[in-house]
């Protein structure tokens, strides 16, 4: 199998749920990068760095200290930044409208990138995000995009806020979904998209047990690279 498998998508499309599902049955560790720009987004929120100031940004990324704890189930992980425990907090509305601004400044990036791929080097890994298989790990042993309609991404977002007993609207969700797709995939650095030897996987009316076993599989096709 695959030493790493890298699986890229737009926001609420599950990469989340289904990367823990597969690293929990192939064993490896799961790294969500979108959790890592959202804990860097709350850490910038929280010291009153302005979204614009891409210096004052990069410095914060380049210092962060960001530690992904898996939890016994697979669903969940826990999320530090600079020892300080912010699973729960960068879920909320502030950082949902934030972490595009923060994730497109090129500075920000590059630090990033330089500690995912620090992580991947350490074990095999199951790594989600938005440029993992164009950039992050290219030369990931099996690489897979994710898609579902705006609709039903808006959906699966605002059941899951509505989960946590935040205040949900669809409306809004749906336009701030729309929002960060236009900003991820028309970005200068490390835009959205699949790489040329991805796997594409439309979602719709799969669940995520059904999308992970669709991925095991053909981790399991590929040969240890």
């Amino acid at each position: 199998m695959p030493a790493s498998i890298a699986i890229d998508g737009p926001a609420a499309v599950g990469k989340s749920t289904v990367g823990r599902i597969v690293a929990s049955q192939l064993g490896y560790h799961f790294i969500d990068t979108g959790e890592m720009y959202r804990s860097l987004t709350w850490l910038a929120l929280h010291e009153g760095i302005a979204m614009d100031d891409a210096t004052s940004l990069a410095r914060l990324a380049g210092e962060a200290t960001i530690d992904l704890r898996s939890r016994s189930d697979v669903i969940h992980g826990s999320v530090l930044i600079n020892g300080r425990d912010v699973t729960d907090a960068i879920h909320t509305p502030s950082v949902e409208a934030s972490v595009s601004h923060v994730s497109r400044v090129p500075a920000v990036r590059e630090a990033m990138v330089a500690k995912q791929r620090s992580m991947a080097r350490q074990e095999k890994v199951v790594m989600a995000g938005r440029d993992i298989g164009t950039v992050v790990l290219p030369q990931a042993g099996l690489k897979v995009f994710l898609t579902a309609p705006l609709k039903q991404r808006a959906h699966r977002r605002h059941c899951e806020q509505q989960s946590k007993g935040m205040e949900a609207n669809y409306e809004a969700i749906f336009a701030d979904l729309e929002r960060r797709d236009k900003i991820d995939t028309h970005r200068p650095v490390s835009p959205l998209r699949p790489a040329a030897d991805a796997r594409v996987i439309d979602t719709q009316g799969l669940t995520p047990e059904q999308v992970a076993g669709v991925i095991v599989k053909l981790a399991k096709e590929v040969d240890c690279r």
